[in-house]
């Protein structure tokens, strides 16, 4: 079954708008995006033949502040996948209350059959075609699936170059040497295990003991395994996009960083079981770490869903239908534009740092972080307590206001 992301965020807010009788002409502001870029992208590839990739770049809403939203290289990007995320991250931004609003970029490629050489010229050509709609006070991209901050500093050069100074707050995501900020790397991880944490007290579950799966074990869930793990979880299972592994005793976590950095993979660590990623799902554990692909919990398999609580590390892994039925079962789903805010928070606070050029250490950035995401859950948690519904209608109603407020505020001009 093909589920269309941006209709899933258009759903989340147009049930969002008629819970809090939201404006109609507002509500079709929000419902559509400010500036919608499609880039045709002529590369050089290493065997002398030119390739022509497609690029996007969607900023939903500034209202907030400039546009915050990532960068994902995939050979699936669409554009209403991006449209999606940049919508997402508008509400994203407003739920954790630091000043930005949502944007999205990507490229349909395949970042693994290409060279780093090719993937320069793709990721400078794309810097340049975007150049006129990105910049500090505008427009502040940063890395997404299968782009690092390698593919950042490009970015920041070639704009850099085209300004004639450096402006390291053009992009987020960089190199510690080019204006990068510690705690960046691990940011949506320990975002999510502090989320975790908090919704643990509300339901009464000791996190110390108590057993998680995580499905998909890049950054996000790689750093969800460890940080879960030293608040004293027993992580039993995890999978990446080729299959899964359990362990009902516990796997030792950092074995598993170690063999999936060696290896590529998951599958072939040391007294563990194979398993799918849709028996990870619906495997016996308290907490369920979604760190994939949009779309994963759907209406068909949700039913089977055992976690109490399911805290979503990926962008849009619950479709709306799969929603209703959590709800009603009684589990607890952190949703993804507050669970994986970690992410775009280190983010403000590294452009926060370039614009100041005031560099803060380790402890600072995490502390700060923690603050951002227990206010950003009780201010969800009692949103949705207020209204009562789910977190992710508390956060969407939440993230509305915010922005409908400096719309308001704001006013419409001319």
């Amino acid at each position: 079954m093909n589920i269309n992301p941006y209709e899933n965020a258009l759903t989340q807010l147009d049930a969002a708008a008629k819970i809090i009788k939201l404006d109609e002409g507002l509500h079709e502001f929000l419902r559509t995006p400010k500036r919608v870029l499609t880039v045709s992208l002529p590369i050089k590839m290493d065997n002398g033949k030119i390739k022509v990739f497609t690029g996007y770049r969607v900023q939903h809403n500034d209202a907030r502040g400039p546009y915050k939203g990532g960068i994902r290289y995939h050979p699936n990007v669409t554009l209403d996948e991006v449209k999606a995320l940049a919508t997402w991250m508008t509400w994203k931004c407003a739920i954790t209350d630091i000043p930005l609003g949502g944007g999205k970029g990507g490229i349909v490629c395949d970042p693994k059959s290409m060279s780093i050489s090719e993937l320069e010229r793709l990721t400078r050509r794309y810097a340049y075609a975007i150049s006129d709609i990105i910049g500090a006070e505008v427009d502040v991209p940063a890395p997404d699936v299968y782009t690092s901050s390698r593919e950042m500093a490009w970015i920041m050069d070639t704009y850099s170059t085209l300004k004639g100074k450096m402006v390291p707050g053009v992009i987020t995501g960089k190199p510690l040497s080019i204006g990068g900020s510690k705690g960046r790397a691990e940011a949506t991880g320990k975002g999510l295990a502090f989320c975790v944490r908090e919704a643990a007290k509300k339901i009464n579950l000791n996190i110390k003991g108590a057993n998680v799966a995580i499905q998909g074990f890049g950054n996000a869930g790689t750093y969800s395994a460890r940080f879960l793990h030293e608040m004293g979880a027993n992580i039993i299972a995890v999978s990446d996009s080729t299959s899964g592994i359990y362990n009902s005793d516990g796997l030792d976590v950092e074995e598993v960083i170690a063999h999936k950095a060696k290896t590529g993979k998951v599958r072939g660590v040391a007294k563990s079981k194979e398993i799918t990623n849709l028996q990870l799902l619906q495997i016996e554990c308290d907490i369920l770490v979604p760190a994939a692909y949009e779309n994963q919990i759907t209406k068909d398999n949700a039913k089977d869903i055992k976690a109490k609580i399911i805290a979503e590390a990926a962008n849009g892994p619950t479709t709306p239908d799969a929603d209703k039925l959590l709800y009603k079962n009684g589990k607890m789903v952190i949703p993804d534009i507050l669970a994986n805010a970690g992410g775009v928070t280190v983010s403000y606070f590294e452009w926060v740092q370039n614009l100041t050029r005031d560099y803060w250490s380790h402890e600072k950035v995490i502390n700060m972080l923690e603050e951002k995401m227990v206010n950003a859950f009780n201010d969800v948690y009692n949103t949705a307590n207020e209204y009562e519904k789910e977190l992710r209608m508390g956060s969407m109603i939440l993230a509305i206001n915010r922005v409908v407020e400096a719309i308001n505020d704001r006013g419409i001009w001319p």
